[in-house]
């Protein structure tokens, strides 16, 4: 039985929350030239997105799978900009 798309949005959201460093400084964000994108711009625009859809998923919407589609393939590509930019681990470094 396939989970609920509810669910899987609720998990996708967590993922992020554990995984981003939301908690770091404009100072540390900004230590380094982002030659790849300004990660502080990125995770703010991550932060609104995923607090929307929390907003929108107490209020009873349904996601759809373009809904979670979108939320995962925009949070992949901001991750790896953050990779670039040094602020989080690769998955290679994870896994050593």
């Amino acid at each position: 039985m396939k989970p609920k798309t509810t669910v899987v949005m609720r998990n996708i959201i967590q993922q992020i929350r554990e995984n981003f460093p939301f908690a770091m400084s404009e100072q540390e964000l900004c230590a380094e030239t982002c030659s790849h994108g300004c990660s502080m711009k990125l995770l703010e625009y991550m932060d609104m997105e995923i607090t929307e859809w929390e907003q929108r998923l107490d209020n009873g919407e349904v996601p759809n799978l373009g809904d979670i589609q979108k939320l995962s393939k925009s949070s992949t590509k901001i991750y790896q900009t953050l990779e670039k930019n040094q602020l989080v681990k690769g998955a290679e470094s994870k896994r050593g």
